[in-house]
């Protein structure tokens, strides 16, 4: 109705889970890596959580867009069934022929039989199979049991179905019961939606605008995003509900803009009386510093992914306030142990450079790293983005008022090893989780003239060395030095970076850099893998 009045090409604000209008917050970037990573993890089960309208089913279709070629996909958006109705279900999505009945087999153990043939199959031609689940909430006990029995089948890499859980926070709490802890164990990779920050939201309302077609003023001020956020609590489909209100508001009142007064009125008529005294309700302050706490822990503890055993619980972590600033020995009891960490960020950094087999001549130590061609990269991605890195790096733990800062040297799918002062120190990752706040630095080996970004246009060395990698990795002839980056090498660098679960803007920053330096070759020491330097 509005759209004309508007010049808007469609409705900017549908609830429909249109992928074009994702908007891609840290959380829902990390919320789709996680889908990603799992269709490539060698099998086991997925979670996505979220409340409602977080956009989980958004992410959910674009990551089936971002599907590879090699991978069949079955997705089930319905999950009331019994056990035989979901397995006729699956064989349905997947298109596996069935025997007739009589011939055999019957029952839950003829599609059974049926689905490991057809994985069977799969697995001989190089495909893998992902099965995604929506509303997995509403699963029974029973449903949820028989999925894991499908995971059973398994070559000795990996699993041959995937599965992906995506559902409303309940489904964290349903996975947890004792009778399905074999299957929590299973679960390789889980991440909880949360809702929108207030930048976040301004960005996300101009985001959906932007896409709808609008090219003069903003229908919507920015002012209004504090507002917005607010009212709607951060999350999309409330946002989308109170903004396609607010734009039919200020049509109906012939305001070119929606107005303050406009907006709360729409919050009426949308959300009812939960907003008459919003602007009055404030959380007392101690409440709302243990909820943060609390928060901030939980964020905490679903960054470790992926597990394949139930984690201790974080109530039994035991401060590290004293090992921040001397490391501890290890103990022998069945206590969590303190971690070691170094008292300051520079002995951490040259401890860390001695695993590249360069030892930091004198000199604050990032500069003195770049006269060995190595670079610090700090980042803020938690546990998860370490292990996409796949490289030892220095985590900053806190305690209160104590920071130390403590060199990761491996990690697997339940613990990490810590390294400080010549100790080493493995912890489990529910014990390292409350201390460590995502914050990290590691080094990686740049090539020859390195810029921080090199994008189309660009030639020179650098731009030499990422189409040498590109065309290694692509099978091709590799281009003539000294020549810009084009099109098609672009072309290569987004797809590459897609595959690499980075940002795929075809233009190379260093997280491109080290995942290239790590598959063409380079040597570098690695968190995850066995054989690996510093081990």
């Amino acid at each position: 109705m509005y759209n004309n009045y508007f010049s808007l090409k469609q409705a900017p604000f549908s609830i429909a889970p249109d992928p074009r209008y994702l908007f891609m917050s840290e959380r829902h970037r990390e919320a789709l890596a996680h889908l990603l990573y799992g269709i490539d993890s060698g099998g086991g089960f997925v979670l996505l959580t979220g409340e409602i309208g977080a956009g989980k089913t958004t992410v959910c279709r674009c990551f089936i867009e971002q599907v590879p070629g090699n991978c069949r996909l079955a997705y089930i958006f319905n999950p009331r069934l019994t056990v035989e109705e979901l397995l006729l279900t699956v064989c349905d999505e997947f298109g596996i022929a069935l025997p007739p009945r009589g011939a055999g087999a019957t029952g839950a153990k003829l599609y059974v039989d049926a689905i490991n043939q057809y994985l069977l199959d799969a697995h001989a031609r190089g495909l893998n199979n992902v099965l995604v689940i929506d509303e997995a909430q509403n699963l029974s006990a029973d449903v949820l049991e028989q999925l894991r029995l499908l995971t059973n089948l398994e070559t000795s890499e990996r699993k041959l179905l995937q599965i992906i859980l995506i559902g409303q926070p309940e489904l964290r709490q349903m996975v947890e019961r004792p009778e399905l802890e074999q299957l929590a164990q299973r679960v390789i990779a889980r991440y909880h939606l949360g809702p929108l920050s207030e930048s976040e939201t301004g960005a996300y309302v101009a985001h959906r605008l932007a896409v709808a077609g609008v090219t003069g003023p903003t229908p919507i001020p920015v002012s209004l995003a504090p507002l917005i956020h607010r009212l709607a609590h951060g999350v999309p489909r409330r946002i989308n509900l109170l903004c396609d209100r607010g734009l039919l508001g200020a049509y109906v009142e012939n305001s070119r803009e929606v107005t303050r007064p406009i907006l709360r009125r729409a919050a009426h008529e949308v959300f009812g009386s939960e907003q008459l005294d919003a602007r009055r309700r404030r959380w007392p302050v101690f409440a709302g510093g243990v909820l943060m706490a609390v928060a901030i822990s939980a964020t905490a503890a679903w960054q470790l992914l992926p597990r394949q055993q139930a984690a201790p619980a974080i109530a039994k972590v035991t401060p590290v306030s004293s090992a921040l600033a001397s490391p501890a020995p290890a103990r022998t009891d069945t206590a969590p142990a303190k971690p070691v960490a170094h008292a300051s960020q520079g002995a951490a950094l040259r401890e860390l450079a001695a695993l590249w087999g360069q030892p930091l001549p004198e000199g604050e130590p990032c500069q003195a790293a770049l006269k060995l061609n190595l670079r610090c990269h700090q980042g803020r991605g938690g546990l998860y983005e370490l292990r996409l890195l796949d490289r030892p790096a220095i985590v900053t733990l806190h305690d209160g008022a104590h920071v130390g800062y403590a060199v990761l040297t491996r990690m697997d799918d339940a613990t990490a090893t810590l390294s400080a002062n010549g100790k080493r120190q493995t912890v489990g990752l529910a014990t390292l989780a409350p201390l460590f706040d995502g914050e990290y630095t590691t080094f990686w080996k740049m090539p020859r003239a390195f810029r921080d970004q090199v994008g189309i246009g660009d030639q020179g060395p650098d731009v030499d060395w990422i189409a040498e990698r590109l065309a290694q990795l692509n099978k091709i002839d590799v281009p003539l030095v000294d020549r810009p980056l084009g099109k098609r090498m672009q072309g290569l660098l987004r797809d590459f970076q897609a595959k690499q679960n980075l940002k795929a803007d075809g233009v190379a920053g260093p997280r491109t850099y080290m995942r290239l330096n790590q598959l063409s070759g380079v040597e570098e020491p690695r968190l995850l893998s066995l054989n690996r330097t510093g081990k």
